[in-house]
């Protein structure tokens, strides 16, 4: 899909893991973790969910991404980066859009998003765009690992 004259946003394959990977080192505050953000973690994501997941290209190099998968039920957004340079020209909502449809072709009909408190130009650009920051619920994470499981069991 074309977006603009210089942007293509697109489905993510696999190829793209190294031009997405070193977008995200280069976005300030967004925290990669060593086994889902690795090239076999991704990989892992992708085939789960092979037409949800978006990237934006300039002149055939990665400057947009969102990771984009679902359960059947909900669609979740994870990672939705625009490389410095090209923010604020509606390449983040043009990826998000895709991201929508590719979902809603797939009959999910709902989609969340988790954005760190202190990213205020993330949480300033998904509010002015009409998402609805969830006050009325706590978000939970757990590691699973043999420690953590066998503490959890023992409690």
């Amino acid at each position: 899909m074309e977006y603009t004259e210089n942007i293509t946003i697109r489905e993510m394959r696999l190829d793209d893991y190294e031009g997405v990977y070193g977008l995200w080192l280069g976005i300030k505050g967004l925290g990669i973790r060593s086994i889902d953000d690795s090239k076999d973690g991704v990989a892992r994501f992708i085939r789960r969910n092979p037409t949800t997941s978006i990237v934006a290209e300039s002149k055939g190099r990665v400057v947009g991404a969102i990771l984009c998968g679902h359960d059947g039920r909900r669609g979740c957004f994870y990672h939705v980066c625009v490389k410095e340079e090209y923010r604020k020209q509606g390449i983040g909502k043009a990826m998000a859009v895709a991201a929508m449809k590719a979902l809603k072709a797939e009959r999910i009909n709902k989609v969340c998003l988790i954005a760190f408190t202190d990213n205020e130009g993330g949480n300033e650009f998904w509010k002015r765009v009409g998402w609805t920051a969830r006050c009325d619920l706590n978000y939970y994470d757990f590691t699973l690992n043999e420690e953590n499981i066998t503490n959890f069991n023992q409690k």
